[in-house]
């Protein structure tokens, strides 16, 4: 039996509160509002347009805090407004817990547990989705969210999905653009928070599904995943095109070239062959003309390749000044060599502009990927004795 006065005094130390997003399921909402009771009064139902007998259900509880949206809009724009109301009333984080019975109320001390230790975190209630009554889209659907979610932040957790969370209110805050309403919403704002930096922590809960003939969901299959993966994309060309390298490099700065040595190269469990592959790969993408997409072709050739991801993008910033000036002109020398072009007489020039780009545009293209092919030929082997002769030494 759980110690409740010791519980409730942690939601109250910690300034916690509950939301429960409802959209007429009146057959679960009084038991699960009476079960999150025994463990805090900070409770906040948010009433989506319910249209059934919701509404007289939150009457009988007059001490919880009710928000009421006069229309359905959304599981995303419920918690929206719940998170506000909370934020409003000062507390510091929220637990959500969905409405339908599918969560355990006793549950909740285990996020406490988990926030006391790691304060501001993003704690998931994650669900056994492993057992036998688990719907099968539902299955599908958590897979599929937690290798998005790898893609976009680098973290692989144990369930996306899940209703069942605790949300650190003072990171909520500083989101100031969402474009989620719907169920898509769980999937932006953890994204989001990630992005931030926030810590996002697992911890095993319990789950119960009704038996097909009786279970309620308003999730629609088709709309709803569709939404669910046009966020995802989204997220997806956001993280490769910025959030992703610029983190990567962020990291960079904070390191000396010794500790980058040592942490990606020495103690590294590629193999030798595999780190000068992702030197080469990096080099060669480095001096090809696709500038702003340098980064993101790097990161998808290596992941493809199964390539270390941080040499290659490394590698690739051959291109950046004031290296870039001396490649375009080495490319036009190469090129016009290769085309039969006379370029004796071509003086170097550190201040190339774009219109002599266009003008010699495919002399250019042909000189830069004879470059990176001559620079795949040289540096790869001299990039794998190197590292056969300088990891040996630090075995």
């Amino acid at each position: 039996m759980p110690d409740l006065p010791l519980i409730q005094q942690k939601f109250i130390n910690l300034n916690c509160c509950i939301i429960v997003p409802t959209y007429n399921n009146d057959h679960a909402l009084k038991q699960v509002i009476e079960g999150v009771l025994q463990y805090t009064d900070d409770v906040i139902v948010v009433n989506d347009g319910s249209t059934d007998q919701t509404k007289s259900i939150l009457d009988m509880f007059p001490l919880v805090e009710k928000v009421n949206i006069p229309v359905n809009t959304g599981k995303g724009w419920a918690l929206r407004q719940g998170f506000r109301h909370a934020i409003e009333r000062g507390y510091r984080y929220a637990i959500t817990i969905d409405s339908d019975g599918q969560h355990f109320p006793d549950d909740l001390p285990l996020f406490l547990d988990i926030v006391e230790q790691h304060p501001d975190s993003m704690v998931l209630g994650a669900r056994d989705m492993t057992r036998e009554d688990v719907p099968g889209t539902s299955s599908f659907g958590h897979k599929f969210s937690i290798f998005w979610f790898k893609v976009e932040t680098g973290i692989r957790v144990l369930d996306v999905q899940t209703g069942f969370r605790l949300y650190p209110l003072d990171k909520i805050k500083e989101i100031r653009w969402v474009f989620s309403k719907k169920y898509e919403y769980e999937v932006e704002i953890l994204v989001r928070l990630a992005w931030r930096d926030v810590d996002v922590l697992s911890v095993p809960v319990k789950v119960y599904y009704a038996p097909k003939e009786v279970r309620v969901s308003h999730f629609r299959k088709f709309r709803d995943f569709t939404r669910v993966s046009i966020v995802n994309s989204i997220l997806v060309f956001l993280a490769l095109l910025w959030v992703r390298p610029f983190s990567f490099f962020k990291g960079l700065r904070k390191k000396s070239f010794r500790e980058f040595f040592r942490e990606y190269i020495v103690n590294s469990e590629d193999s030798d062959a595999k780190l000068a592959k992702s030197v080469a790969l990096g080099l060669f993408i480095g001096v090809t003309p696709i500038w702003g997409w340098q980064i993101v072709t790097t990161l998808g050739l290596a992941h493809l390749f199964k390539l270390n991801k941080f040499v290659a993008v490394s590698a690739s910033n051959v291109s950046l000044p004031p290296m870039l000036p001396f490649i375009i002109f080495l490319s036009y020398i190469i090129g016009g060599w290769m085309l039969g072009v006379n370029v004796s007489n071509m003086p170097y020039n550190p201040g190339f502009s774009l219109q002599w780009i266009k003008e010699n545009l495919f002399q250019y293209l042909i000189g830069s990927l004879l470059l990176g092919i001559a620079l795949v030929l040289v540096f790869g082997p001299v990039s794998y004795l190197l590292l056969r002769l300088f990891r040996k030494k630090h075995v």
